[in-house]
């Protein structure tokens, strides 16, 4: 385990910060990625709703 020392020599034993570091947006296709994802999550959903309302027995 890591351990950092302070001011006046005492010891710290709480976990070190990791290095930061800034996100880089997403690319064009990325982004063209995530919208036929969303597409399919979404076509999913519908087809599992449709398919639990005609085997039930509302109808």
């Amino acid at each position: 385990m890591p351990y950092t020392t302070e001011e006046g020599g005492r010891l710290n034993n709480f976990a070190r910060e990791p290095k930061l570091y800034t996100a880089e947006p997403p690319t064009d296709g990325q982004k063209r990625n995530y919208i036929f994802l969303g597409i399919a999550a979404i076509a999913l959903i519908a087809g599992l709703i449709v398919v639990a309302y005609s085997v039930s027995n509302v109808g």
